[in-house]
């Protein structure tokens, strides 16, 4: 019987090898590595699938294709684009408004991405015909989120970016092209891309456009109008250009057209700060303190309540005029007055820089009688949480603690922005006035029942108990155990709390 011959199968080919990654790169990640590795058929693949799916990302490969051919080509693919938008009329509710600003950005990127490189000025010209379309576009589809104004936007900073690459002197007849549609609709897009043009304006070109906007400004009809919206669009829109001349006085450094203009916007109430600055930077000093020092017109902002919840400071616009003074005083070479100024904003407002500003000025061996002056001020001042909040933040603990000490029954606790870091920065050194202010802010949360709150107060009372072996006898009332017993005893019900408290 023949013995059977063993068949010794082929070598397998040797496998290509993958491109090599990056140290520490993952081979599931996109990369340029990773696709690479995948190969062009692979790759054509996973690209005509995608485009029978995602309708955008069909529009961004047929765009790349069309490049291939030309900027004529792509042009076209955008004007069809832009032809539908303007000839569309429904309405675009919140179910299609994410799919809508999706397809709104795949033309804007087209323009960028394919036509630019292309044609520079052929995306320009489809990016104005884009914003020009924007108050239709806004006004059939329901943009709540702002989706679909952030495409806008896009597209104007696209607009201002393109054209000021420009040489100078296309950018100047580009931008003078935009004052017509500006002063028709100052509020529209091309409004904003105007004003944001003018930095990248050369000089001549600002002349030009300023003599347009005037023309513009002085034909605008005066009278009141029956219709008081009418009336008050027509003056937002007058204002409007006005503060655009004033942007290209300032870039051709003309401080008297900006003030002259600044007159004709709010006469009586002009912004004194911003006249005055411009004059002190023109080195015209003494007219810069006359601005600052002119009586404001009673028609001046006054804070609501919602200003002050926001966060709006009253003392701030004053400040800011005050510390303009200042500088123009020490710029006329009369320090003393500007010293006097200074020390008499710190004793209102405990201003802690203005204060750094007035001691560094001090003659030497002055500084120090008056630092103690101005802390023993501090301390004295008749607004205790704003006195504790400077002498914290100076620094000055010692006094801080103190100031605590003497009067605990002062803070209040829902003024946790300044309690909290007080009693944080305290705690090391001076745990006797750390657990006066941790037991106010804890105090305050327990019995407001403010749930949100409940962490913080969890912390408060971890805090507490880590101070308590810092304490001597007698330095609270209660001392810390009869005060977590008195704490059970109030508010054992508020299981909310305490769960926190154990976890």
């Amino acid at each position: 019987m023949a013995r059977a011959r063993r068949v010794i199968p082929p070598a397998a080919p040797a496998a290509r090898a993958a491109p090599a990654l990056p140290k520490g790169a993952r081979r599931t990640t996109p990369s340029p590595e990773t696709l690479a590795a995948l190969g062009p058929d692979r790759l054509i693949a996973l690209i005509l699938g995608e485009t029978g799916r995602n309708p955008a990302f069909k529009k961004l490969v047929s765009a790349a294709l069309a490049s291939l051919q030309g900027p004529e080509a792509v042009a076209a693919i955008v004007d069809r684009r832009l032809t539908a938008l303007e000839g569309a009329q429904g309405y675009i509710d919140w179910q299609k408004r994410r799919t809508f600003a999706a397809d709104l950005n795949t033309t804007v990127t087209v323009i960028l991405n394919e036509l630019r490189p292309l044609d520079p000025g052929a995306a320009l010209d489809r990016l104005r015909r884009f914003l020009d379309g924007a108050d239709a576009v806004l006004n059939r589809v329901d943009d709540s989120t702002g989706a679909v104004q952030g495409v806008f936007d896009r597209a104007a900073a696209a607009f201002v970016e393109i054209a000021g690459s420009l040489p100078p002197e296309d950018a100047a007849g580009l931008a003078a092209r935009l004052v017509e549609p500006f002063a028709a609709d100052p509020f529209g897009p091309l409004g904003t891309v105007l004003g944001d043009l003018i930095p990248a304006l050369p000089a001549p070109a600002l002349a030009e456009i300023d003599d347009r906007l005037a023309a513009t400004e002085a034909a605008m009809p005066k009278g009141g109008d029956p219709r008081r919206e009418a009336t008050h669009h027509r003056q937002a829109a007058r204002i409007q250009i006005l503060r655009l001349r004033q942007a290209i006085a300032d870039r051709r450094g003309d401080p008297d057209a900006f003030v002259a203009l600044e007159q004709a916007v709010l006469p009586g109430r002009e912004n004194r700060v911003a006249i005055a600055r411009r004059l002190l930077d023109s080195g015209r000093a003494a007219e810069a303190l006359d601005w600052i020092r002119r009586m404001q017109d009673p028609g001046m902002r006054i804070a609501t309540r919602a200003d002050l919840i926001a966060g709006f400071d009253l003392r701030g616009p004053e400040r800011e005029r005050q510390a303009l003074e200042i500088e123009i005083l020490d710029a006329l070479g009369r320090g003393d007055e500007a010293q006097a100024l200074r020390w008499g904003w710190f004793e209102r407002e405990l201003d802690a820089p203005m204060l750094r500003t007035f001691l560094a000025k001090l003659p030497d061996f002055e500084d120090e009688e008056a630092l103690r002056r101005a802390l023993d001020h501090a301390e004295a001042f008749p607004q205790p949480h704003r006195a504790l909040s400077f002498l914290a933040s100076w620094p000055d603990l010692r006094r801080a603690a103190a100031l605590v000490v003497a009067r605990p029954e002062t803070w209040q606790g829902d003024q946790y922005a300044v309690l909290a870091p007080v009693a944080e920065a305290l705690a090391q050194d001076h745990p006797r006035a750390a657990t006066i202010l941790y037991r106010r802010l804890l105090d305050s949360i327990l019995e407001t029942g403010r749930s949100a709150a409940y962490p913080h107060g969890a912390r408060y009372l971890a805090d507490l108990d880590a101070l308590a072996a810092g304490l001597a006898a007698g330095d609270v009332i209660p001392d810390p155990q009869a005060y977590r017993a008195a704490l059970r005893q109030a508010h054992g019900r508020k299981h909310a709390f305490w769960n926190l408290v154990r976890d």
